[in-house]
């Protein structure tokens, strides 16, 4: 079976199609079973050399427009000749890919006016449900293929060379890697999405105080994210705690950072599912637009969320009782590692 995935847009959604491709990995191994991955450039480094992939196929930017997408389609069903095809979004966009592979015994898609025809499996998406279990039931048609593995993990693949590598940068940096370290997401890339400020300076702040040991690190990328953390760590007096120039400087050293810690705290986002991906402890504030049954997968105490109607209804005090009680499970499993 030679199947190709196909999942365009933003890190969390990627991230979490993992668990698709993890699934298929398992239920049609290698050599047997090729897996290859269309992704956007910007994110396809975090999926080099993942186990479960046979080939990672980037679309740039330009290749995403035009004849030119047109073409690369084109010119990748013709290649190929997959024996299926899974489109996890099932855009006008994306069902170029069975338009042109009609040969394609599993044309998988999700059930939209547009596709009839063009997938011969449209799978209806459940909204409401859990985002891992409504990609698994992508899975459904190859079971005419024999038994299919559904699993629930979404791992990543870090190499142990750049483990280390990210080790002593951050022993550079001042970092203790013997000390606890929370990666925290105190700004967010969407406006409006992120917790208030001064909120967050006040639980971080209280944390600080009643975990003197624990270290600070801000996630933030691009220059406005910067102005963002920074500004919040000045919210906390400079807060010495808070380590504010280490740095991810692209996804797979931020899931370097990922592993050295102990627990990320902070607004939902991709980086929470990278956490999870990697087996890093979570505790995330959703924004009451963000269905928190649908973008926090899974069932685990590891893994928790804060919610409500608006943003301002989730309290300092709320916040702060749910990162003691995640911070303590966090430190048991640490210690018991």
């Amino acid at each position: 079976m030679k199947i190709l995935v196909v999942r365009f847009r933003r890190v969390g959604d990627a991230v979490l199609s993992m668990s698709l491709v993890h699934s298929l990995a398992r239920s049609f191994p290698a050599p047997q079973g090729e897996i290859h991955f269309v992704i956007n450039r910007a994110i396809a480094p975090l999926f080099e050399g993942h186990p479960d992939i046979g080939r990672v196929i980037p679309f740039s930017e330009e290749d995403c427009h035009g004849l030119r997408y047109v073409r690369k389609v084109w010119s990748l069903c013709r290649a190929e000749r997959y024996d299926a095809i899974i489109d996890m979004r099932s855009t006008l966009k994306t069902s170029l890919f069975a338009l042109f592979s009609p040969g394609t015994r599993y044309r998988i898609g999700r059930r939209k006016p547009y596709t009839l025809g063009l997938h011969n499996y449209r799978i209806p998406l459940d909204k409401k449900e859990d985002r891992l279990v409504s990609n698994l039931g992508l899975l459904a048609p190859l079971e005419k293929e024999g038994h299919i593995v559904r699993d629930l993990n979404f791992p990543l693949h870090i190499t142990p060379a750049e483990r280390e590598a990210y080790a002593a940068y951050l022993r550079r940096s001042g970092l203790d890697l013997a000390r606890p370290v929370v990666l925290c997401a105190v700004t967010t890339r969407i406006p409006g999405k992120a917790w208030r400020a001064d909120r967050m300076a006040a639980v971080l702040g209280r944390f600080t105080e009643t975990h003197p040991d624990a270290q600070l690190v801000f996630n933030y990328s691009g220059a406005a994210e910067a102005a963002d953390a920074r500004a919040l760590h000045a919210l906390m007096g400079h807060d010495h705690h808070v380590l504010i120039d280490i740095e991810a400087r692209d996804l797979r050293q931020l899931c370097c950072l990922c592993l050295f810690s102990t627990l990320y705290f902070g607004n939902e986002g991709g980086v929470r599912h990278i956490a999870q991906s990697l087996d890093t402890p979570s505790l995330a504030i959703y924004p009451p637009y963000v269905d928190m049954r649908v973008w926090l997968p899974g069932s685990s105490p590891d893994h928790c969320g804060l919610t409500g109607a608006t943003m301002d209804d989730i309290s300092v005090e709320q916040v702060s009782n749910a990162l003691e009680a995640s911070y303590a499970r966090a430190m048991a499993r640490r210690q018991r590692v």
